[in-house]
């Protein structure tokens, strides 16, 4: 009977060790399982919009456990496949709390990280816990390719300024074409210059006229060059002296060719000598000294400046009232407005440099670019105004217009 007892017994444990075990291994999987995130769910990808291609858009929801939770996550990582069951390669890294990211590539087809248009990818994001082994896997999005779209809708403000220009331009040169009038407000210092050369031809001293230290591809030189030519012209007519020294080579060949056609457009070719424009030096305070001291022996009736100046304008301004010259000026360079401001009689300021050379010239390609310029400040500053007012009441709608995205 007793051993009857003991092998009951034996039996009775060899059955119960299995299922102790059993029990035992599956609380440490529903454990384990407990400390998994919760995975992010509603992935999405699709090509990054107004761009030149080479980049996804991926967004999802944030997981569960996401800041809350024994599986906190703390990170997501992004990753892309050319086939939905992988093999997968990690694009991206984004903090928790966040739940997009812009997967861009390079366009360098011999670069490491190129991102090829037109080739289906596959996305997952696995949320990430505090320890990288506890993660949560995504479901495999795709399939998604990028490309480069032809305009970029987040400009469409800039697109329609530009085409109202556009068609201000068109329309004012047309009718400057046509022989109209167009109105420009009067410059008193280009008004000046006629009184100027007067001036010179009545004391019989010469005009000089100084480009400044721009190269002929400057905006400031190509406008000084228009009016060179109109005082050239008038010099001619007047029989008047006029003295061009220059600091650039090629500067001076312009220069030399704009006043040699106004000596012919006056009617007096004979009169022009390549004396008139010449080469300095391009050693700037060393062309200040040389234009300085032709300053002071010929003692010139008036002093034009017009172009691009630096250091040099105070130095030149300076002189020139020394020798007792009527003096112009005018630059782009607004560091240097000031001194041309308080040394000379008339100054032109900023722009005032570029309108001068269609106020002179009457080209119909200046005047019109001219007039519609003009009226887009305008434009500009009744829809500044506009939108201060719509600011302040929070009209979002009208400053919502002009909203630029890149």
């Amino acid at each position: 009977m007793k051993y009857k007892l003991v092998v009951s017994f034996l039996l009775a444990l060899l059955v119960a060790v299995p299922v102790v075990a059993q029990q035992d291994t599956t609380l440490a999987d529903t454990s384990a399982a407990a400390m998994l995130p919760a995975p992010a769910t509603m992935v999405q990808a699709k090509d990054a919009d107004n761009d030149h291609g080479h980049a996804i858009d991926v967004t999802w929801e944030l997981s569960a456990d996401d800041g809350q939770g024994a599986g906190t996550v703390l990170s997501y990582e992004i990753y892309r496949s050319e086939s939905p069951d992988g093999p997968f390669e990690q694009r991206g890294l984004v903090p928790s709390q966040k739940n997009s990211y812009t997967d861009i590539g390079s366009r360098d087809r011999e670069s490491p990280d190129y991102f090829p248009d037109y080739i289906d990818f596959y996305y997952r994001v696995d949320a990430v816990a505090a320890d990288s082994a506890d993660r949560a896997l995504s479901e495999v999005f795709g399939p998604v390719h990028s490309y480069g779209q032809w305009f970029n809708t987040g400009r469409i403000p800039v697109m329609v300024g530009v085409l109202i220009f556009a068609i201000l331009t068109i329309l004012f040169v047309t009718i400057a074409k046509k022989g109209r009038e167009l109105y420009v407000r009067p410059l008193a210092g280009i008004d000046a210059v006629d009184d100027a050369i007067g001036r010179a031809t009545e004391m019989g001293k010469p005009i000089l006229y100084v480009l400044g230290l721009g190269t002929a591809d400057q905006i400031a030189t190509i406008a000084s060059f228009t009016i060179l030519g109109r005082v050239a012209k008038r010099v001619a007519e007047y029989h008047t002296k006029v003295i061009v020294p220059c600091y650039d080579p090629i500067v001076m060949t312009v220069a030399q060719e704009i006043v040699k056609s106004a000596y012919l457009d006056a009617g007096r070719p004979d009169e022009y000598s390549d004396d008139i424009v010449y080469f300095v030096t391009q050693s700037q305070f060393a062309y200040v000294a040389a234009v300085n001291g032709t300053m002071l022996r010929e003692l010139p009736a008036t002093n034009i400046y017009m172009g691009k100046f630096y250091a040099e304008s105070l130095i030149l301004a300076e002189t020139g009232a020394v020798a007792g010259s009527i003096q112009i000026s005018g630059t782009d360079e607004i560091a240097q407005i000031p001194f041309f401001i308080v040394a000379c009689d008339y100054t032109l300021i900023g722009e005032e440099l570029y309108a001068a050379s269609a106020y002179l010239g009457r080209e119909p390609v200046l005047l019109g670019s001219l007039k519609a310029q003009d009226y887009a400040k305008a434009a500009i500053i009744v829809l500044a105004i506009v939108g201060i007012v719509a600011a302040n009441f929070g009209w979002t709608y009208f400053t919502e217009l002009f909203q630029v995205v890149d």
